[in-house]
């Protein structure tokens, strides 16, 4: 007897109990699946060539469950329940499969069954109800919801992803358990996972990389849309093994439907208008076909201006400042400038479907153009809300005079399945992408620097019939990015970076406990060609004189191992556990910075040199020291009840990164007012009053994170739900000398959120409070960032009789109007968060 689960710890909007009559009305757009796995037993027969396997779906109570889905895992098989919660599987040929069900509000359900020489009919497959949403993850090849996996897994689909969805992909997910968001004001976010970020979270689309270079800087947006999305994924653990080492804090995997897999008529539709930015988006997604051929088109729009502030922009610590914010909140509000984005884009996909699988094609073009806050040339300036034809003068000086970014990108994929039957490989998946990315950063008008990433990535995914019981599959995967930056703050050299790799996942169900294996060997290599920095100073007589840096090629090759137990100790409980050895080739940028950043306001120094004071100078030369690959060894261990009307999910983590790349404030300054490369130092004392650019380097230490993650929720009755979430992240260096700061940069602060959930017949809403202490654990030259509380609150009406699904819904942000900065931005002391807002739309999907 085993039992497995898969509950989405992060579904926090969606109630469990929804009627009867509603689910059918909105069974296309509540993608979310429940999920549990109950004990049975092994079913057994005798050998024919191929047989029948046959079933019923139900409830505890013995009730159909209808539109419950059933696979065959083994076979890569599945199917829908019928109104009365049968299925039929036809053609099994001899063999052992997982006979795995889901249902919304249900748990999971795993049953072995060993086909050997006649049909299966009549199996009852009871399904516990769950008061913990589960959605299935679609970029992994292993179980992988935060039940089934032994590490945790967010989720958010359907409906939550509707409601959650925002204009940058970190501010989405910024609300999941273990999840924050770098916050570079509404316009550039990336997810932050575990405090790890950047290089080390890498950003898919349908499993390929988003090939942008939002893991260079925070300023650089991700290139990936959630507005035509069909669910965001955040995995940890084996699963992220399939992906690189890259990925060696999680990968963020956007699934949409740009290369579809079936020809069923399917559209979806958004508008939205947002109150505190005059922010304008709508969404659309089509899908259709005939015979063989399926179509698929989406495209988005969103134009905003820059936002309200609920007090002044830059960090003030005078104790009278509240108090005038208060005097004149109702009179004008300020706006954060340089903060407006416009961006639009479109997919246009086709495919043709046979039995055994399916090929297909996609072309999509994404464009945005949006401003870099804390970078204008002029005082911050009140504006009156009244006075649009000075709002608009503003935005076109901003446009003029500031720094703003300008990003395109085109992507090509090609997605296909082939599935095969009485062989020993059942499935071979692959993945090709091509993506042409720029970036300019424009100051003044002129472009100042430009950034191009070309990349190809190829990835087959080779999966395997049941041997001994194990089931998974092996990877080969091969990437390649061809970068370059040119201009005047051009701070890396070009680089082709290429990944060759060679991945292999299990797992085995050995009586109550799910065994889960992965090992990934890696070789990166990064070639720039003997590329020469001219690295300019000042000699005895102030005579402006040029040095050549000359760099070589790097090549590192990563290993990396994990192995996890999900152990059904008791039905409705399990303890997950894990442990990991992971390994991360560095990035160029990490390797070969070398320059201004006027995105990020710093002047960056890759681990390829030294700097070293020399009097009042700042003297950099190439470092002595091979730089090394990063190794984390991770442990994890979690707690979970997922069924009743009561169920939690608790874990906790250790992770110590041995080799740790970070970047280090050198308490430089850096100085271009000549024309001419001139350094100062600036002790901690003056930092802030200096004008120029903080000298930050990538160095090498050994860093020590850990924490915990928590949700509990209570089904109070058929319309109310309760939600308690919280985590926490401790992240600090561990080889520093006794009483020098230990503490990393950037790192979240402790968090705590309540949520109150209700489903009703036409209504349904959710009232949230998060509370985020203050971050008082920071590095060398960081400030201390205050607490806040967020309150937020969402109204959704349904109307029925118009498609499958019509909804008018409003949104309010900040109701409590706080002047809230995020500690993990780079813009914490100039872009707080947004002032009060209110988000009114509708969406509809037939």
């Amino acid at each position: 007897m085993f039992n497995k689960l898969v509950t989405q710890t992060h579904s926090l909007s969606k109630a469990s109990a929804i009627k009867k009559n509603k689910l059918k009305s909105r069974k296309t757009t509540r993608a979310a699946v429940v999920s549990a796995i109950t004990a049975f037993p092994l079913v057994w027969c005798s050998q024919v060539l191929s047989a029948e396997l046959s079933g019923q779906i139900v409830d505890k109570q013995g009730n159909a469950i209808a539109n419950a889905k059933v696979s065959l895992k083994g076979l890569d098989k599945s199917q829908l329940t019928d109104a009365k919660g049968y299925f039929i599987f036809n053609d099994i040929s001899a063999g052992t499969f997982e006979l795995h069900t889901s249902a919304k509000n249900f748990s999971h359900n795993s049953l072995i069954v060993k086909v050997e020489n006649q049909n299966i009919s009549n199996l009852s497959v009871s399904l516990l109800p769950s008061v913990i949403e589960v959605i299935d993850v679609k970029g992994s090849v292993l179980h992988a919801s935060a039940i089934e996996s032994a590490l945790p897994v967010n989720v958010i689909s359907g409906d939550e992803l509707k409601l959650k969805q925002a204009s940058t992909l970190g501010e989405t997910l910024k609300n999941e358990v273990g999840v924050h968001s770098s916050y570079y004001g509404p316009v550039a976010s990336s997810p932050i996972i575990r405090g790890l970020d950047g290089p080390r979270v890498l950003i898919t689309q349908n499993g390929l990389d988003a090939g942008d270079a939002s893991r260079l800087g925070a300023d650089h947006a991700v290139a990936a849309e959630t507005s035509t999305a069909q669910q965001v994924e955040v995995l940890r653990g084996p699963a992220t093994l399939f992906y690189g080492s890259g990925a060696i804090g999680g990968v963020v995997n956007v699934v949409d439907n740009r290369v579809p897999t079936s020809n069923e008529t399917i559209a979806d539709w958004m508008l939205q208008y947002n109150d505190v930015s005059n922010e304008q988006q709508a969404a659309v997604n089509l899908q259709a076909g005939f015979d063989n051929w399926a179509f698929h088109g989406d495209a988005f729009w969103r134009e905003s201006k820059d936002y309200k502030l609920a007090g002044e922009a830059e960090l003030d610590d005078h104790d009278d400042h509240e108090a005038h914010d208060d005097e004149h909140e109702e009179e004008h509000s300020e706006r954060l400038a340089n903060s407006a984005s416009k961006s639009n884009g479109f997919t246009l996909g086709s495919s043709y479907l046979f039995d055994q699988g399916f090929v297909g094609f996609s072309y999509g073009n994404m464009t945005r153009e949006y401003g870099i806050p804390g970078h204008t040339h002029g005082e911050h300036e009140e504006e009156h809300d009244e006075h649009e034809a000075h709002e608009e003068h503003e935005e076109e000086h901003e446009e003029e005079h500031g720094v703003y970014a300008k990003m395109n990108q085109d992507r090509l994929q090609m997605l296909s399945e082939l599935k095969f039957e009485n062989t020993f490989i059942s499935k071979l998946a692959t993945k090709l992408a091509y993506t042409d990315y720029s970036h300019e950063e424009i100051d003044d008008g002129e472009v100042g620097t430009r950034f191009d990433n070309e990349t190809f990535e190829a990835r087959a995914d080779i999966y395997h019939k049941a041997m001994n019981d194990w089931q998974g599959a092996w990877t080969l995967h091969y990437k390649q990015s061809d970068f370059s930056a040119q201009g005047a703050e051009a701070f890396t050299p070009p680089s082709l970076t290429q990944n060759i790799a060679a991945a292999w996942l299990e797992e085995k169900h050995v009586g109550q406990v799910l065994i889960q294996l992965g090992a990934r060997i890696e070789h990166v290599m990064i070639d720039i060609d003997g590329y020469e920095f001219e690295h300019g100073h000042e000699d005895d007589h102030h005579e402006h004189e040029e040095e050549h840096l000359t760099l070589s090629d790097q090549s590192f090759t990563p290993l990396s191992a994990s192995v996890g137990l999900v152990w059904d100790y008791q039905s409705g409980y399990n303890i997950g556990a894990s442990a990991a050895i992971s390994q991360r080739a560095p990035s160029a940028g990490e390797l070969f910075a070398f320059g201004p950043h006027i995105g990020a306001n710093t002047y960056e120094v890759g681990a390829m040199f030294e700097v070293e004071q020399e009097g009042e100078e700042l003297h950099v030369e190439l470092s002595d020291h091979e730089p090394n690959v990063e190794t984390s060894f991770n442990l994890d261990l979690t707690w979970r009840k997922f069924s009743g009307d009561f169920g939690f999910v608790l874990s906790a983590f250790y992770n110590q990164i041995d080799d740790y790349y970070y970047q280090q404030d050198t308490g430089f300054v850096f100085h271009d007012e000549h024309g001419h490369g001139e350094e100062e130092h600036v002790d901690e004392e003056h930092t802030e009053e200096s004008s120029g650019l903080p000298v930050m380097q990538y160095v090498q230490s050994d860093a020590q994170l850990y924490g915990f993650e928590a949700e509990v929720a209570y089904q109070i009755s058929d319309e109310f739900k309760v939600t308690v979430l919280g985590d926490y992240i401790r992240a600090k260096l561990t080889d520093v000398q006794d009483g020098e700061n230990d503490n990393l940069p950037r790192i979240p602060p402790l968090r705590f959120a309540g949520l109150l959930n209700y489903q009703g017949e036409q209504f349904d809403g959710e009232l949230s409070l998060s509370h985020y202490f203050e971050q008082d654990d920071i590095a060398k030259l960081e400030t201390t960032t205050e607490a806040y509380t967020m309150f937020d609150a969402h109204l959704n009406y349904y109307i029925d009789g118009i498609g499958d699904d019509l909804v008018l819904y409003i949104k309010g942000q900040n109701l409590l109007n706080e002047n809230a900065r995020v500690h993990s931005s780079f813009l914490k002391n100039v872009a707080p968060l947004p002032a009060r807002s209110f988000s009114v739309g509708i969406r509809g999907s037939f």
